[in-house]
């Protein structure tokens, strides 16, 4: 027992020692940090709705006049060699399975990060996306944009959205999701990653909307579900669920004590009556 005390000894600190090693060496060649990135959620909170930012065909205008109804709104950056991509192409496949148009019922608004970005690429990736989602109609709700440094800022704070440039690899490092917003530009839902549940969407846009889109029975099982902020994601409420099915329970059994009690008024007025005739 002891050998295999003294064994265990020396293998900590051998591990210790490589730690050591290592951190040393980091230091010395002088590795970089790693980026400040996270999302903290602030739903609730308004978006910076006089934030200038310019569309793809170059017009410049307030983030307020983009914003006409409940909008999921991206950030990203055009040239992303991978993370943003992934968080389209997610995105898109998701908004192709729910019955809800943009343009008509919600917008897609995507905001690059970057403010070297021009209004060309914003233009370029928009024909992309609009040629991946195909559905007719769509470029009413399609807003690819860019900005200035500052008002990139104060949007992505608004959401909580951090990121940071990476000058090594010449990239941003960020995280991977989307918000859903109001039209009055309130933070609704955020629903993290890079594949996105229909369903999510949807609730996600209704409730946004304040139940002014979707249908009665989406608005109906709506209710059967509850948004978990730590999750970024819609839940089964059971406890809805039990409340429901206690109502509905409590209904049947009052609609069958009427009924057998007019069965039994009945029963004790029809030997009377017969009698009566006879």
């Amino acid at each position: 027992m002891s050998a295999l005390i003294r064994i265990a000894r020396r293998a900590l600190v051998a591990v210790a020692l490589f730690g050591a090693l290592a951190s040393t060496s980091t230091a010395q060649l002088g590795g970089p940090a790693l980026p400040d990135v996270d999302w903290v959620q602030r739903l609730g909170n308004e978006l910076p709705l006089d934030a200038r930012v310019v569309r793809s065909d170059g017009t410049e205008v307030a983030l307020g006049d983009v914003l006409e109804r409940p909008a999921i709104l991206a950030l990203v950056y055009y040239e992303c060699p991978m993370l943003c991509n992934l968080v389209l192409d997610g995105l898109l496949k998701a908004m192709r399975t729910v019955a809800l148009d943009p343009g008509d019922d919600f917008d897609l608004i995507v905001l690059s990060i970057d403010p070297g970005e021009t209004p060309e690429l914003a233009r370029a990736n928009r024909e992309r996306a609009l040629a991946r989602y195909d559905r007719e109609g769509a470029e009413r709700g399609f807003h690819f944009l860019v900005a200035k440094e500052d008002a990139i800022a104060s949007i992505a704070d608004a959401v909580g959205f951090q990121f940071t440039y990476v000058p090594e690899t010449d990239e941003y490092a960020h995280a991977a999701g989307v918000t859903v917003v109001t039209e009055d530009g309130e933070v609704s839902r955020v629903f993290f990653g890079t594949e996105f549940a229909p369903r999510d969407l949807k609730f996600g846009l209704i409730d946004a909307s304040g139940g002014g889109i979707g249908t009665p029975i989406d608005k109906f099982i709506l209710r059967c579900f509850h948004y978990d902020p730590a999750r970024g994601k819609y839940g089964f409420a059971i406890m809805t669920v039990i409340r429901v099915a206690g109502t509905i329970t409590v209904v049947l059994i009052a609609l069958a004590i009427v009924r057998t009690i007019r069965r039994d008024r009945r029963a004790a007025r029809t030997p009377i009556e017969s009698g009566a005739v006879s």
